[in-house]
């Protein structure tokens, strides 16, 4: 069966701070947009003054999808995001509207342009052999990986165990490096052409402006935040909890640290995801980086410009 006619799809991309909110909604008000969320966080429901989630009065009437759609007791995985992801930009293609990808969770926005291997089932017996490994020696599951897969080793983060763990389960069941497997099993998006639009402010601003934004966000009532989803009945085992911002919120409610200890290693942590966001971007096939914040008006005119020409090369090929 031949591929759908080739309709445009734009990707805004970057470390978190960085402004793809600001562009993706100036881009979507230009252009006749809709914004597609390519944040793992943002689909929780309840959390989001720690996800810098825009409210309704910001988004400036613009669609805005896949934000607040699942609890967060509920597991939500890469590619879950990528089969409603692909449904959704379908939709706003089919009303001749242009999807905006917007968000910082760059294995999200791999899954829905390239597609995912998905593998061999989970083998809970093998999985709990690598848990007490790993629990006997901390970092021993990346050593072992290192030995079988050294890129998908060199892909993933060392205390990102369940990643580690995963690529492990399917290079000892396939008998295979997972990487290998990977190019070979993905199922890329079809009948679409993408631009892949990155942010890249200078480090020093982009760090500055994360601390300040850890501490509007205490100072703006994440820890209240906090205590009102714990009354709501969700347990603080909740995997939205760990992310950054709202760990060290859960550890102040319980005693663990003090009000400055948790601004300090909510700061300094959330510098060190951006950091790691980075790196994983500019291995990003085919991104285009854009020097600056999405907020500055010279970077949302590069991107118009940018876009334009990439709408109009589209429609001289039809």
């Amino acid at each position: 069966m031949a591929d759908a006619p080739q309709s445009p799809l734009v990707a805004v991309a970057g470390p978190t701070g960085s402004g793809k909110s600001d562009l993706a909604l100036a881009l979507a008000e230009t252009l006749g947009g809709e914004i597609v969320n390519c944040d793992s966080l943002q689909v929780y429901r309840y959390f989001d003054i720690g996800t810098a989630k825009l409210a309704l009065e910001e988004r400036r009437g613009i669609p805005h999808h896949l934000i607040d759609i699942i609890d967060p007791d509920q597991t939500f995985t890469a590619g879950e995001y990528a089969r409603l992801a692909r449904g959704v930009i379908a939709g706003i293609s089919a009303r001749g509207r242009l999807p905006i990808v917007a968000g910082g969770t760059g294995f999200y926005l791999r899954a829905l342009v390239d597609g995912l291997f998905e593998g061999p089932s989970r083998d809970q017996p093998l999985r709990d052999r690598l848990a007490a490994r790993e629990a006997r020696r901390a970092g021993g599951l990346h050593r072992l990986l290192s030995r079988f897969d050294p890129e998908a080793a060199r892909r993933i983060h060392a205390n990102d165990a369940p990643k580690v763990t995963r690529a492990l389960e399917v290079c000892l069941l396939a008998r295979r490096p997972v990487s290998e497997l990977y190019r070979e099993g993905r199922d890329a998006l079809r009948g679409y052409r993408v631009l892949k639009l990155g942010l890249l402010p200078e480090r020093d601003a982009l760090y500055e402006r994360l601390d300040a934004r850890c501490r509007a966000m205490f100072e703006g009532g994440l820890v209240e935040e906090v205590r009102r989803i714990l009354a709501l009945g969700f347990p603080a085992s909740c995997k939205p909890f760990e992310s950054h911002g709202y760990r060290q919120a859960l550890q102040l409610i319980e005693g663990e640290l003090n009000a400055r200890e948790a601004l300090f290693y909510a700061q300094r942590n959330t510098r060190r995801y951006a950091k790691r966001q980075l790196t994983w971007f500019r291995r990003e096939a085919g991104l285009e980086w854009l020097k600056g914040f999405g907020s500055d008006p010279d970077i949302i005119r590069a991107a118009l410009v940018r876009v334009h020409g990439f709408l109009q090369n589209g429609a001289a090929r039809l």
